[in-house]
């Protein structure tokens, strides 16, 4: 009876050790949210990658319905990462994105910089680059 105990009271401690244990350094939130965002482009989703974007610029730059719209008008076939450079509390990835026009078919390739910062008081990385421009300003 008493190993039991004893067995239940090692495992609570170890529980309560694993919550409490750092959620992973800064490179590997990073890692995280860079795969998450090449995620939601990769699919289309590009409302939910909105939500990887810094709440100011993303405040600035609300898209409208039309935009919404625009985007659902082409499917992303490739995201490849070229290079990358990582600096204290900030960091930088260089992208190349396949784009075809549902309309059609056409793929081409569009470049996109991916500006990323680390915003200590709420321990995130925030992308402060805006969604793709998949349209070069056309």
């Amino acid at each position: 009876m008493r190993l039991i105990k004893l067995l239940g009271v090692l495992l609570c401690l170890f529980v309560v050790a694993g919550c409490a244990a750092p959620q992973g350094s800064k490179s590997d939130k990073l890692r995280k949210v860079q795969y998450a965002w090449s995620g939601a482009v990769r699919w289309n989703d590009f409302e939910g990658a909105m939500t990887l974007i810094d709440p100011e610029l993303r405040e600035k730059n609300k898209l409208s319905e039309m935009e919404l719209e625009r985007y659902k008008q082409v499917q992303i076939s490739a995201y490849n990462e070229i290079g990358s450079r990582v600096e204290e509390g900030a960091a930088v990835r260089d992208i190349e994105i396949g784009v075809i026009n549902r309309h059609t078919m056409a793929e081409r390739r569009v470049r996109y910089v991916e500006n990323w910062r680390w915003d200590e008081a709420t321990k995130t990385w925030w992308l402060t680059s805006p969604l793709p421009d998949l349209w070069q300003g056309q």
